[in-house]
């Protein structure tokens, strides 16, 4: 059964930099297509960005496109998302989650992590 914890939230200001990491544990990241999301208060949760399981394909939403890059590392079995400046409408649980398919379906995730909370703010 995979599992997935998130680290790396945090205060920041406006106009600054966070990574966050997804650690995977009983099985494989390449096993999985992983995705990002988040959800702030009062608001659906959205999907931010995915790597498919091969690592070839990575999408991303058009309210982060050109700030932030998802990455892995299949050697230390974790997904990353850096996220460059960062606004205060950012502020939210960021999760990361897998979608078994290897595909990125933001519908298709079956296993979550409990999330990390992202706070912009001067």
């Amino acid at each position: 059964q995979l599992q997935l914890v998130e680290s790396g939230g945090g205060l920041v200001q406006p106009g600054g930099s966070l990574r966050l990491s997804c650690a995977a544990s009983g099985r494989t990241v390449d096993d999985y297509a992983i995705g990002w999301f988040r959800q702030a208060p009062g608001k659906e949760r959205e999907g931010v960005a995915c790597i498919s399981s091969t690592g070839g394909t990575r999408s991303y939403a058009d309210s982060v496109k050109g700030r932030v890059t998802i990455s892995r590392d299949t050697a230390k079995n974790m997904v990353y998302l850096q996220m460059n400046s960062l606004k205060p409408e950012d502020t939210a649980v960021y999760y990361c989650a897998a979608d078994p398919s290897g595909w990125c379906d933001y519908g298709g995730m079956d296993f979550w992590g409990k999330g990390t909370l992202v706070t912009v703010s001067s």
